[in-house]
């Protein structure tokens, strides 16, 4: 009892902000409405999280299920029953995800197009962004392209030392820690997000092909390898994540196997694969793309505001 503060049951968002929450939640249901796409829920629990590297799920103590990091797996069988266009508004938890743009519980607005190219995506979203922040120019950019302009880099040709070099230099960590997808990721998300988004909607996409993902593999206009993917910033902040999806079942169980094996030598907890996703895709995905927005970040901006905890009611430190 030494640590309880006598203020700390009430909520840390605003009435207004809670009430620009309602009406936020309202304009997208509406967006998505006038354009005949599906509202969906699937569980928040599910008997398997992502393999990604980069995101740790919450586990159940009383039974092998976990909290959902994204509904991206079920929503991806609801497509392959034939769903068609489909959205949803719902929880997703992420482990050691704590700070001013970040809570381990947040609200995720996830959409998936069948039969839409991925620069019918990014207009898409563009045209949401529209709806809630007010017009601003869209431009589109190469990930090579915002290395070359912010960083006089080019990815194709630096070797890998190099490249880890540079970000030791600019930030201090030792290249040795280092690979080259990791300087690759903190180059870009010190370096260059922060720049993106600034009087306009910035999308950057065909991101290396080692950071697929769930995307397919494409090529470029010279020929070389890149992941057929985008993110979308806003005033310096990542907004959204979207995929042409991955459709290949054998392939997709391949990148699940790399991720556990770099899970492992991470010494990362390795978790079990999702055989209903792996058994949907096998059954057949539609051609389709599809984007995870974080629906928090967007009433950030609308509202102006700094921190995920004046947009949220109570974040995990007052659950």
């Amino acid at each position: 009892m030494s640590d309880w503060v006598p203020d700390d049951w009430r909520p840390t968002a605003a009435l207004s902000a809670l009430q620009a929450r309602a009406a936020l939640l309202s304009v997208v249901r509406d967006f998505f409405a006038q354009r005949a796409v599906l509202e969906v829920e699937t569980p928040l629990l599910a008997s398997a999280p992502v393999t990604d590297p980069a995101i740790d799920a919450f586990s159940l103590q009383q039974a092998p299920l976990y909290l959902q990091t994204s509904p991206e797996y079920a929503m991806k069988r609801l497509l392959a029953a034939g769903s068609g266009p489909i959205y949803q508004l719902c929880k997703a938890f992420r482990m050691g995800e704590s700070g001013r743009r970040h809570n381990p519980e947040f609200t995720m607005l996830e959409w998936y197009r069948p039969g839409f190219s991925l620069q019918q995506l990014i207009d898409e979203v563009a045209a949401l962004l529209g709806c809630v922040l007010g017009e601003r120019p869209l431009r589109v950019y190469r990930f090579a392209e915002v290395f070359e302009q912010v960083l006089s880099v080019d990815l194709f040709t630096i070797e890998d030392a190099a490249l880890c070099e540079l970000a030791q230099a600019r930030h201090g960590i030792a290249a040795t820690d280092l690979t080259r997808d990791s300087a690759i990721n903190l180059l870009f998300s010190h370096d260059i997000e922060p720049e993106l988004g600034r009087g306009e909607y910035s999308f950057v996409r065909d991101f290396p092909a080692s950071q697929a993902a769930l995307a397919k593999v494409g090529s470029d206009a010279q020929g070389r390898d890149v992941a057929q993917r985008f993110e979308g910033f806003v005033d310096g902040m990542e907004l959204a994540n979207g995929y042409d999806e991955l459709q290949d079942a054998s392939l997709l169980t391949q990148r699940f196997e790399h991720d556990l094996a770099q899970r492992q030598r991470d010494g990362q907890v390795t978790p079990p694969v999702d055989r209903h996703l792996l058994a949907a895709m096998a059954q057949g995905l539609p051609d389709c793309c599809g984007v995870a927005l974080g629906f928090d970040r967007l009433l950030m901006l609308q509202l102006g505001v700094d921190r995920l905890s004046e947009v949220i009611a109570f974040p995990t430190e007052r659950a």
